[in-house]
């Protein structure tokens, strides 16, 4: 299933001011049902996590995680943000932290 990303920081704005989150060590997850008729999402990894390598890895561990665990009936605009300790994950660190925020979502 293809996923659309979210861009815009007005966006990200929305999803963090009107929606609800879950959290555990290593991911935040922020989401807002929306009436696009799609999913999309935004990855959001700060500068405390590490240098731009650190941060385009996690982020990019982030992405994969999502596009082979989401199965998602209802449509949502989603943000990982990824926390400091995610800098050191291995990919199924982050994959196990993400099967539990999706299954609190679901």
């Amino acid at each position: 299933m293809v996923y659309m990303r979210l861009k815009k920081s007005s966006d990200f704005s929305r999803v963090y001011k009107r929606g609800k989150s879950y959290a555990d060590k290593y991911l935040v997850l922020y989401y807002l049902p929306n009436n696009s008729g799609e999913t999309r999402v935004g990855v959001s990894v700060s500068k405390k996590v590490g240098k731009s390598v650190v941060r385009n890895r996690v982020k990019r561990l982030i992405k994969e995680a999502f596009r082979l665990n989401a199965n998602l009936e209802n449509h949502y605009d989603i943000v990982f943000i990824a926390r400091v300790r995610a800098n050191n994950a291995a990919y199924p660190t982050i994959e196990k932290s993400m099967n539990f925020l999706l299954k609190k979502l679901r």
